[in-house]
């Protein structure tokens, strides 16, 4: 028979359990303490992080817009193509294989990626693996068509691969003003030129998605979401215009392939009253869209490196070049250019006036060191406005002494030339000049006709504008306002004055000399039907001639403004190491400005006052008259102002040459064909050796059609080029460009 546990058995029975439960309790306590209280933070993090996706939202970059409010560069939607390796990880062996494979392959193929690469992303713990960035839209339909394909529906593949929505920063222009712009990289961070310099206000603020995810990875429906939307940054409204920067890069690219320019050239066209730059064209540049994409040219001397290290080297420095922006971040010496400034601070000194007169025999003497005028004869006796015009170096070898070294030293400075201009653009070089307590006469001599220093094209058109827009230093500025993201103006750019630099008196006068000059020295920068104000330069390239002992180094520039007596519009154009037979800057740089102004003028409203013989050579535009009846089409070319020939014996007119909207000299011929004509051909003339009017006379004879290029203001000028060759067969009604240059033009 069992024994009952007697009472005190029981007791202690009790109280052993009791101490457990207690024991118990305590330890249970205390681990609740620890994971609430003690490591609460830290456990809470970690079930969040198993739980919550937390997601950016990238923000829109703002725009850029010209002046005009046309798109320079926009951010337009784009995706991000992403795996969730850990939810393949937790299929069984066999369809986790296939499904990795089946990913790789259609990824590497759409995507265009190595397949053993995207394999291997597919494999792993994480929950977000990106495979490529910036998709655009046509790819990602691709993506999607395989995620939807009948034929992987078992695999469920849209829960292992997934797109983001994202920004592609995009430039429709191509390589309109690439180096002013500049390009972002892949975090849509700005890497070079406005985008880099106003970066943080192009740059928009982030957004968030914050979502619960189950252990795949992937959204779990009708649970937590939290949305915070992305703010765009805010958009950037320019001073430059597409128009003239267009035209700009047109006529620069066809110098420098012309006058086969090594070092690029640039060219910049500024408002002398306010810094505005309406144009900074630099060539050879690059497409934005692409920035890491090497021209033909260079990617040719890359290809034929076999050195990989070399090879790599090379490429870098190349497309460093072409991202660089040389109206800015090179310095050069200007040359004669630089002799409005010397002349300028000089009639602010009242050391001369437009009575002195200069003489030169050919050269002239300083401290013993000889210097040598570009006209070896002499130019005899001269006045002020000759000296400027003729460029004549000794003449300012003689007027930079008169101004003595510090008084030379303040103007330098006044004119800005001892800092930066302080445009809104990276790289800014900065000037070199002899400091004061080591300028002689030597260097005072060299300095004063604008050899032995550097400074940056920008300097160069802001001192020139100070010499003819009443004598105030401007800021040359790209920026004109910022918006917010509904378009409103935020801020506007402050375009007041530096500082007075000359007085208006003076001003006055160096605008008086820069239209002699144009009228008598410069004359290739001349432009019909408009007063210009200009200057020329030709420096050489010193240093770099010490460096390789080649002679034959020279940058061509000029500066012109426009209209002469009240100037509003500056252009500098300056090609570095031309390799042809011309090099100075009033042959080869001249012209161009003259181009640009030719085209930028009548777009800006300026009215043109052409001479009796300008307006003989002035161009027309052609009409349109296809599908007219024979009457009409010859009602509209004599009101053109045009001559017509008809060929067929039609009605109709079924076609013309030259084509609508070209551009022929007045008096020109159009071919008018009709329904039951043929083709009726031509014989091109030697133009070359004959002046404007001549040329124009045998044109008409030969039903060939004309159009001008360069200066033909002067008279007895030749036609020195032609577009097609003399004896080509062409058809009746062909335009060819027939160029002419003042060779006698110098500039020393």
């Amino acid at each position: 028979m069992a024994l009952k546990p007697d009472k005190k058995m029981i007791t202690r029975t009790v109280a052993v359990m009791l101490i457990l439960v207690l024991a118990m309790s305590v330890v249970s306590s205390y681990r609740l303490v620890n994971i609430m209280v003690i490591n609460g933070e830290k456990y809470q993090s970690a079930a969040a992080e198993q739980q919550l996706y937390d997601s950016l939202i990238s923000a829109p970059r703002g725009d850029i817009y010209d002046r005009n409010m046309q798109i320079l560069a926009q951010s337009t939607t784009a995706w991000t193509v992403y795996i969730t390796p850990n939810g393949i990880k937790k299929l069984e062996k066999d369809e986790q294989e296939t499904v990795r494979k089946t990913i790789a392959e259609n990824l590497a193929r759409i995507l265009e990626l190595d397949y053993d690469k995207v394999y291997e992303q597919t494999g792993g713990n994480s929950y977000y693996v990106v495979v490529k960035k910036k998709i655009e839209k046509s790819v990602v339909d691709k993506i999607r068509e395989f995620l939807a394909d009948e034929r992987y529906k078992k695999l469920k593949l849209g829960k292992y691969v997934g797109l983001d929505e994202t920004t592609k920063r995009y430039y429709p222009n191509d390589s309109l003003a690439s180096v002013v712009l500049g390009f972002v990289g892949s975090d849509d961070q700005g890497l070079s030129g406005i985008e880099s310099y106003y970066d943080n206000e192009l740059t928009g603020i982030a957004g968030r998605v914050v979502a619960a995810k189950n252990a795949a990875g992937t959204d779990m429906p009708l649970t937590y979401e939290r949305v915070e939307d992305a703010t765009k940054g805010k958009s950037l409204v320019l001073t430059l215009d597409s128009y003239i920067q267009y035209t700009a890069e047109k006529y620069l690219e066809s110098a420098i392939e012309e006058f086969q320019i090594a070092e690029r050239g640039a060219a910049v066209v500024m408002n002398v009253k306010t810094g505005a730059v309406l144009a900074m064209a630099v060539k050879g540049d690059f497409n934005p869209n692409e920035p890491f994409k090497l021209s033909q040219e260079d990617a040719r001397l890359v290809e034929a490196i076999t050195n990989e290290e070399e090879k790599s080297k090379l490429n870098s420095e190349l497309l460093n070049r072409q991202w660089r922006n040389k109206a800015v971040s090179d310095a050069y010496e200007p040359g004669s250019v630089f002799k409005l400034v010397t002349a300028a601070a000089a009639l602010e000194e009242n050391l001369i006036n437009n009575n002195s007169t200069y003489y030169c025999s050919g050269h002239t003497t300083v401290a013993g060191w000889g210097y040598h005028c570009h006209k070896k004869t002499g130019h005899g006796s001269q006045s002020l406005q000759e000296a400027v015009s003729n460029s004549c170096n000794p003449a300012f070898i003689t007027i930079g002494q008169q101004l003595g070294i510090s008084s030379f030293r303040k103007y330098f400075k006044a004119f800005g030339f001892a800092e930066k201009t302080g445009i809104d653009l990276p790289g800014e070089a900065m000037s070199t000049y002899h400091a004061e307590e080591k300028m002689g006469p030597i260097e005072l001599s060299s300095s004063s006709f604008g050899q032995s220093f550097t400074v940056t094209p920008v300097q160069m058109l802001a001192a020139v504008s100070a010499c003819v827009n009443g004598g105030y230093l401007v800021k040359p500025h790209l920026l004109d306002k910022m918006l917010d993201g509904n378009n409103k103006v935020v801020s506007s750019v402050d375009t007041g004055y530096k500082r007075q630099v000359i007085s208006e008196a003076t001003s006055k006068t160096m605008r008086s000399l820069m239209k002699f000059v144009s009228e008598n020295g410069a004359k290739n920068s001349l432009v019909p039907g408009y007063d210009i104000g200009a200057k020329t330069g030709t420096s050489q390239k010193l240093s770099k001639i010490q460096e390789t002992g080649d002679s034959y180094l020279y940058i061509g520039s000029c500066i012109t403004v426009a209209p002469a007596d009240n100037p509003e519009i500056a252009v500098l154009v300056m090609l570095d190491e031309p390799k042809g037979d011309k090099y100075y800057g009033g042959l080869i740089s001249a012209p161009v400005n003259s181009k640009i102004m030719t085209d930028v003028l009548p777009y800006l409203g300026y009215e043109a006052s052409y001479t009796e013989e300008e307006y003989k050579n002035l161009t027309v535009t052609i009409p349109d008259t296809v599908n007219n009846t024979l009457e009409e089409a010859k009602n509209k070319i004599k009101a053109a102002k045009l001559e017509y020939q008809v060929v067929g014996t039609g009605d109709k007119v079924t076609r013309q040459l030259p084509e609508a909207g070209n551009k022929v000299i007045a008096g020109g011929v159009v071919i008018l064909y009709t329904e039951d004509s043929g083709e009726k051909t031509a014989t091109v003339p030697e133009f070359v050796g004959l002046t404007a009017t001549e040329v124009n006379r045998l044109a008409a004879k030969s039903g060939i059609n004309i159009e001008f290029s360069g200066n033909i203001s002067s008279a007895g000028l030749k036609a020195y080029k032609q577009s097609i060759n003399a004896g080509s067969s062409v058809e009746a009604g062909t335009i060819v460009t027939v160029y002419f240059i003042d060779e006698t033009v110098v500039d020393g």
